[in-house]
């Protein structure tokens, strides 16, 4: 399967469900908050459009941006309107290790958190960004190929 393909939305959503089964929750308005806010609107999602796309809400203009284009060509093959929100794969949604601590680092509108387990290989990184005001989570989802368009020829 291509690096575009459900397997590559699925560990990119790994990244962000790290969080969600830590005890301590993190502060509202924060880069932490924003992760462990999306993990677990994700996790209630379960084929529920208006909660799909609460979580979707979530992520940072790019990432809507990509899984839009994403949707309109999904649209396109399936023969009907796809949302972006159902690019998000709740089904392939899981934790891969217990949280222990987290913490974040954060410049200029950007913030990297920061999730770790208990052994040293058990360490995610979350990209964060602030657009207008408020911390949105980045899906590092690859670009999509360019279409290709064949030109027809109406002679015969």
């Amino acid at each position: 399967m291509d690096a575009s393909g459900p397997s590559f939305l699925r560990r990119a959503l790994v990244a962000f469900a790290f969080a969600s089964s830590c005890a301590q929750h993190s502060e509202k308005g924060s880069p932490e908050g924003a992760v462990q806010e999306f993990v677990e609107r994700m996790q209630r999602v379960h084929g529920d459009a208006p909660k799909a796309k609460a979580a979707y809400e979530l992520l940072a203009a790019d990432t809507r941006a990509n899984l839009q284009e994403r949707a309109e060509r999904a649209s396109a093959a399936v023969g009907r309107v796809v949302g972006p929100e159902e690019m998000l794969a709740p089904s392939r949604f899981f934790l891969s290790f217990q949280p222990r601590q987290w913490s974040s680092r954060e410049g200029p509108g950007w913030a990297i958190v920061t999730v770790e387990g208990e052994s040293s290989r058990e360490r995610r990184e979350v990209r964060c960004l602030r657009e207008n005001g408020e911390w949105k989570v980045v899906l590092d989802l690859p670009e999509l190929p360019r279409l290709e368009r064949r030109e027809v020829s109406l002679e015969r």
